[in-house]
């Protein structure tokens, strides 16, 4: 079977993504959502907040943004699982829980290690704007792309500078 010939007009290159290396589910309880995820096997998870005295440069749709968000991480093999919780302020996790509830909401992207400009310029050479944005530690440059009307959910990418380790946790569920 032959597909028809569709033309793109602009796209991020081949490759560009690299490889998934987190899958992201938001929800209104990430105490629940962890428990639940801790009997399936997954965990243990360490937690944090993410607000304007742990990030800087927070933006939601290219204008200063003041939000706050609980996320939880948990690595099984290679794949970093995310749990995020909104707890204040305009942010694209809050409008999935009003648009659509909890449930999956973003997959990242390695982009092959590529710098973080590289990473910005890729996605909006491919039409995909940067929809919300921080620095975590004012050290690792995070983003979210308007990718779901085209692929069905959100890409997020990151930066961390090298030799960076996350810090202490809030808490840890195990």
């Amino acid at each position: 079977m032959i597909l028809p010939d569709i033309k793109i007009p602009d796209r991020m290159p081949r490759g560009f993504l690299g490889n998934v290396i987190q899958v992201c589910i938001v929800t209104a309880d990430y105490k629940r959502t962890v428990q639940g995820m801790l009997r399936a096997g997954i965990g243990p998870w360490t937690t944090y907040t993410f607000d304007s005295t742990s990030c800087t440069q927070l933006r939601y749709y290219d204008q200063p943004a003041d939000f706050a968000m609980k996320l939880c991480f948990a690595t099984t093999g290679s794949m970093i699982w995310e749990i995020i919780q909104p707890l204040k302020g305009p942010c694209v996790q809050q409008d999935f829980l009003d648009q659509h509830g909890e449930g999956i909401h973003h997959v990242a992207f390695d982009c092959n290690n590529v710098s973080w400009e590289e990473k910005v310029a890729g996605f909006e050479k491919g039409g995909f704007k940067l929809i919300q944005s921080g620095r975590w530690l004012d050290l690792t440059p995070w983003g979210y792309f308007s990718t779901e009307d085209a692929t069905s959910t959100t890409f997020e990418v990151w930066s961390n500078p090298p030799g960076w380790q996350r810090p202490p946790p809030e808490e840890i569920f195990e």
